[in-house]
């Protein structure tokens, strides 16, 4: 059993977004954008997945696991409230959120089914994000030059999305499923995931006028495809997930662990006093 720790994030939100925020550059401006675009909706679904998932297991199974997916709720409630606070801010700048409602369509299809494909669909989600976030927490100078309440809303999300990437896999496997369809959702959410974050990323530069500047298209190339750029670096940690024996813990890292150490200044555990 993981403990997961609630944080509230002392950050503002309420301010204006500066429309280039990731340190002028409008590709990396537009791909996080777009990521923070799905957050809401998804962490919605990852929390209704997770809550589903516990209920569907025997009681004499649940209350091992009762405070992580406590924990897990929390974060990605957390997340959620924080996403839609920028997301808020960056559509002031016209930007429009068409990944949402296709994810909701989407989801529609599920209601009724087997939690386990819910909890499936978590799981892959969860390693993307996984997979993500220890690429921003091993490569934090991404951020640098932004303003430092957006740096450590990224990174503190990354951070958490490490500590919880287990949770939704766990009871997957606790609920019986298979490896086999594991790998099944795996491949779909991959095509859906890529496709969904390359669309939404080109309606936002579209929409900010930064589509065919060619500065735009060499940011992508060198953050996306470089030597230390993300699809590069974690194409051999999320092809190790079509494995029978794959486990998240195996992809462990203390990037995380030092992080939130390391930054406690900004943020504070849930149910403990204002920091002095």
């Amino acid at each position: 059993m993981t403990e997961l720790v609630v944080r509230r994030l002392l950050i503002d939100l309420e301010q204006p977004v500066a429309r280039h925020w990731c340190a002028g550059d409008a590709f990396l401006t537009a791909w996080f954008n777009a990521l923070s675009m799905s957050f809401p909706v998804g962490e919605q679904f990852f929390i209704d997945s997770v809550r589903n998932g516990l209920k569907a297991l025997p009681p004499e199974q649940q209350a091992p696991l009762h405070a992580e997916v406590q924990g897990f709720v929390g974060q990605e409630a957390t997340h959620r409230r924080i996403h839609a606070l920028f997301n808020a801010q960056i559509a002031k700048h016209g930007l429009v959120n068409d990944w949402e409602p296709r994810a909701r369509d989407r989801m529609a299809l599920l209601e009724g089914t087997d939690p386990r494909h819910s909890l499936a669909i978590t799981a892959a989600n969860e390693h993307f994000t996984a997979l993500f976030a220890e690429w921003l927490l091993a490569h934090p100078h991404v951020l640098d030059g932004c303003e430092p309440r957006l740096k450590t809303m990224w990174l503190w999300h990354s951070a958490e999305e490490a500590e919880h990437k287990c949770t939704a896999f766990d009871l997957y496997q606790a609920l019986g499923g298979s490896h086999a369809w594991r790998k099944t959702w795996m491949r779909r959410i991959t095509l859906v995931f890529l496709t969904d974050t390359l669309r939404q990323t080109v309606n936002n530069l579209r929409r900010d006028g930064t589509l065919w500047r060619w500065s735009t298209w060499r940011s992508g190339v060198r953050h996306m495809l470089g030597r230390e750029g993300l699809l590069r670096v974690t194409f051999k940690p999320w092809l190790a997930y079509f494995r029978a024996d794959f486990h998240p813990t195996q992809q462990e890292s203390e990037l995380s662990a030092h992080w939130l150490r390391d930054n406690s200044a900004q943020f504070k555990r849930v149910g403990q006093a204002e920091p002095a």
